[in-house]
């Protein structure tokens, strides 16, 4: 297949990218920059200029594919409500560009939820509706389309996607302790967070792409859910710092933006995932990573 990509240079993107021209399709990736597109262009996929706030280049994009995989997002924390916003323009106009093709249209999204005492399902709808919404409501936007001629596959990936190289949630929180030179957590630190190697998720974006029907819900996610203070005393061992405890009032102060993500209890299986697409991830723990010096190079 021919598949347009946003976010294809990006740490999710670029393995799925990879996934994708491994197992013979053709990968037409969304370049914001020159650099992003030489490094599209080195791979063997082809670039195509434009952004997320140029939602007729993106439709034009998705019109020539055979199928979408929408991975990119504004990650504006100074302004996350506008980003939502954006977020649900570019997907209702490639959506609609897609409309009685019956061409698969993958949109990545996140496990929060409204689910509380037990791990987040697939058979767990998002509670998100509406341009104003967590992510735009992209979501269920996305899935509605199901009854309109689009196959419409939701991604929902683990908080942290771990890996060497990774410079997301986890390299944030590594950075943040090698900052305060202290490996913190969160009250009693109790929270878990749902992990996942990079190599798997991307994995599970292609088979997706492959097998997924309509109005299906796949969960990027090999372990359900890690303590953060667990996850605080690793990085804590593997940067040579004490492990912490942060009161729930400090948080903003002592984490940043990240210290809402971090104080989360964001659990979820993946059985039927695994099930449906014959998923088994293979790669490293999160534990694994940090210890072999995944994120070394954040301090």
């Amino acid at each position: 297949m021919r598949v347009f990509v946003t976010g294809a240079s990006g740490w999710i993107g670029s393995a799925v990218t990879d996934e994708l021209l491994s197992h013979g399709h053709k990968v037409v990736g969304l370049a914001r920059s020159d650099e992003a597109a030489a490094a599209l262009d080195a791979k063997g996929a082809v670039a195509h200029r434009g952004s997320l706030d140029d939602p007729d280049s993106l439709a034009a994009a998705a019109e020539a594919a055979d199928a979408v995989i929408h991975l990119a997002f504004k990650h504006d924390f100074a302004d996350y409500a506008g980003a939502g916003r954006s977020e649900h323009t570019a997907v209702l106009r490639m959506l609609d560009t897609l409309e009685g093709s019956d061409r698969p249209f993958l949109l990545a999204s996140g496990l929060a939820s409204g689910v509380v005492g037990r791990p987040l399902t697939e058979d767990d709808a998002s509670p998100f509706h509406g341009v104003d919404s967590m992510r735009g409501g992209s979501e269920n936007l996305a899935l509605s389309y199901a009854e309109r001629g689009v196959r419409p596959v939701a991604l929902r990936f683990a908080p942290t996607v771990h890996g060497m190289r990774d410079h997301g949630f986890t390299a944030q929180l590594t950075k943040i302790a090698g900052e305060r030179g202290a490996a913190g957590y969160i009250g009693d630190g109790s929270t878990r967070w749902a992990a996942v190697h990079h190599s798997d998720a991307a994995r599970m974006v292609r088979l997706g792409l492959e097998k997924a029907p309509a109005g299906a819900r796949l969960h990027a996610v090999a372990e359900s859910g890690l303590p953060s203070r667990e996850i605080a005393a690793a990085l804590g061992e593997q940067l040579g710092v004490p492990t912490v405890s942060v009161a729930p009032e400090d948080a903003d102060a002592h984490f940043g933006w990240i210290g809402r993500f971090f104080g989360m209890d964001i659990v979820a299986s993946s059985a039927h995932t695994r099930e449906l697409l014959d998923w088994t991830p293979t790669g490293p723990t999160l534990f694994e990573d940090i210890a072999a010096g995944a994120y070394a190079l954040t301090q």
